[in-house]
């Protein structure tokens, strides 16, 4: 599954990105997550966050997965509001897969919250499947989709 893009690198996340990624996702979300929660993962030994990086080298989205015995789980993706539509989240969403099944993952989970239609349909397209609901699993009491990809 080999998704690439002109201008776009993907590469692991550093310490020195942390006050770009947290500025991406303060614009996102109305609960985003902390310093600490992106440097959680940045220690983890189960996560590998990975930065997508523009042609001056800002980050314009990021990723973070984790691997935990053979599942896999996507717990945030996002790209900058003035970088959406372009196939980042797509390049990031692609890479972390092929990362994940390299490490040896047969299957990888997410939550996506059910309004968001441009990422379903991008999980999708990626080859996810609908795999539950959870009730207001948001706090504005939004339901999440589950969604999960096998690989074969």
């Amino acid at each position: 599954m080999a998704v690439t893009h002109p201008d776009i690198v993907i590469r692991p996340m550093a310490a020195a990105d942390l006050e770009q990624v947290i500025a991406i996702e303060q614009e996102s979300f109305s609960l985003p997550w902390t310093a600490d929660h992106f440097i959680d993962e940045l220690n983890s030994p189960h996560s590998f966050p990975l930065a997508a990086t523009g042609g001056d080298g800002s980050v314009v989205g990021f990723i973070c997965p984790f691997l935990i015995l053979d599942e896999g789980h996507i717990l945030d993706v996002v790209v900058g509001s003035a970088h959406r539509g372009r196939g980042i989240g797509r390049l990031l969403t692609a890479t972390a897969l092929a990362m994940l099944r390299e490490r040896g993952a047969v299957r990888v989970s997410l939550e996506v919250r059910v309004s968001n239609g441009a990422a379903i349909t991008l999980y999708r397209r990626l080859g996810f499947v609908e795999a539950g609901r959870r009730k207001r699993y948001y706090e504005n009491g939004e339901d999440a989709l589950l969604m999960d990809i096998t690989f074969g």
